[in-house]
């Protein structure tokens, strides 16, 4: 058997629950085997989640959400245009700086859909990242070029939701 990868690339993407999930379960291993973890939300506002809460009591994880919302719901799409823009400078300083071990892009894929950031800086900076650096990016509808540029992709599949039959998320289950 070959020696494990220096660093990967993964992509948790599709329209079924869990892909930030398990991104984050991700960084609890990691984190578990001393490793530093960086998330970067890109959707996720101001909203209270679990994650968010639990980041904050968790030593070797730098949590930054810095999205607005669901763009969906955006009252002004150039805001968030911005806040996406932001997040990606950060997402980015946190990969070329090489003090986390691992960085997770989460939601950065509905950036790419909105055009609010290009997805060429993206896969530039992924291709260049300093070589122990994992980079996690989550989001449904990955672009087939992220794709090709990951080394691990799998794809979540939705089977069946509450949320299908008019139920609100769960907290502590959805968010």
């Amino acid at each position: 058997m070959k020696k494990p990868l220096d660093s990967l690339v993964i992509v948790y993407t599709g329209n079924g629950k869990g892909k930030t999930t398990a991104a984050l379960g991700l960084a609890f291993r990691a984190l578990g085997r001393g490793l530093k973890v960086a998330v970067v939300q890109f959707i996720k506002g101001d909203w209270r989640t679990g994650e968010g809460d639990m980041a904050k009591k968790i030593p070797g994880i730098e949590f930054h959400t810095m999205g607005l919302g669901f763009t969906w719901e955006s009252q002004d799409l150039r805001r968030d245009a911005k806040a996406a823009q932001a997040a990606w400078k950060k997402a980015r300083e946190l990969i070329i700086a090489g003090r986390h071990d691992v960085v997770i892009l989460d939601e950065i894929t509905y950036a790419f859909q909105e055009k609010f950031l290009g997805l060429k800086d993206v896969l530039e900076t992924l291709k260049s990242r300093p070589a122990k650096i994992n980079v996690v990016v989550t989001g449904r509808d990955a672009p087939p070029s992220l794709i090709r540029a990951a080394d691990l992709v799998t794809e979540m599949r939705l089977v069946k939701h509450p949320f299908l039959k008019g139920h609100a998320a769960k907290p502590g289950i959805d968010f």
